[in-house]
């Protein structure tokens, strides 16, 4: 009998014991079964910049695709696919994205051309002011001359869109294509757009070109004996343009 009250007595000394610990560290807590923790919810601005982000790269990749669709097929040999959607691909290579082979094969100018231009203003009384012919292509050799590593655009965004132009009209100045019409539009909005930069602010609504072609002398002794070749003085029609200027 001692026997056994000593293990009673001792059994309860020792749940007294187990119980005075967890008193000491503090009640566990229990988490319930319907206690399920919860996700964070980001903020919706985040959300919203992620969906942004993802919209963003998937336009970059779907029009890189269609970039290199398009491009491939202005490259490639003729064939049903590109003679089918030969507007579409014109419409996108050119001019901005025009390829050829000039890199491997280059074939330099034979011909110095200085390009001019001058515009009209009609004021409120209706009378015509036209400015003084602002040379086009000095500002271009001026910027190459003597630079290192010399921009791409002032070396060649004005002298390939003139070449263009006259690949599609010829002697003429009447575009009788869709990409005659884009290429005039295109050289248009090339001189206009120099001429504002050069124009100190002034306002426009017409522009004019002249073109002067001079080819370009033989090296050495023997071109003194040949005959002066002929040059080129063409002048386009006025053409209007956007405003520009205040």
């Amino acid at each position: 009998m001692r026997r056994t009250g000593w293990a009673v007595s001792s059994g309860i000394e020792s749940a007294g014991v187990k119980e005075l610990h967890q008193s000491d560290s503090g009640p566990v807590p229990r988490q319930r079964d319907d206690e399920v923790a919860m996700p964070s919810k980001r903020p919706m601005g985040v959300r919203a910049m992620q969906a942004g982000l993802r919209t963003a790269v998937a336009v970059c990749l779907v029009t890189t695709l269609v970039h290199v669709v398009l491009v491939f097929l202005h490259v490639a040999p003729a064939n049903p696919v590109s003679k089918r959607y030969s507007s579409q691909v014109n419409g996108w290579v050119y001019p901005l994205f025009e390829q050829n082979w000039r890199l491997f094969a280059p074939d330099p100018d034979s011909f110095n051309r200085t390009i001019l231009a001058r515009t009209a203003h009609s004021d409120s009384k209706g009378s015509v002011q036209v400015t003084p012919w602002f040379d086009l292509a000095a500002v271009d050799h001026s910027a190459v001359d003597h630079n290192v590593f010399p921009s791409h655009t002032s070396q060649n965004l004005l002298r390939r869109a003139w070449t263009s132009y006259v690949e599609t009209h010829g002697g003429s100045d009447t575009a009788r294509s869709e990409r005659a019409v884009m290429l005039q539009t295109y050289l248009r909005n090339v001189a206009a757009d120099r001429v504002a930069a050069l124009n100190g602010g002034g306002t426009f609504e017409f522009i004019q070109l002249r073109v002067i072609t001079l080819p370009v002398a033989a090296p050495g002794a023997a071109s003194r004996n040949r005959p002066p070749a002929p040059s080129e003085d063409r002048l386009l029609p006025w053409w209007k343009v956007t405003s520009h200027g205040k």
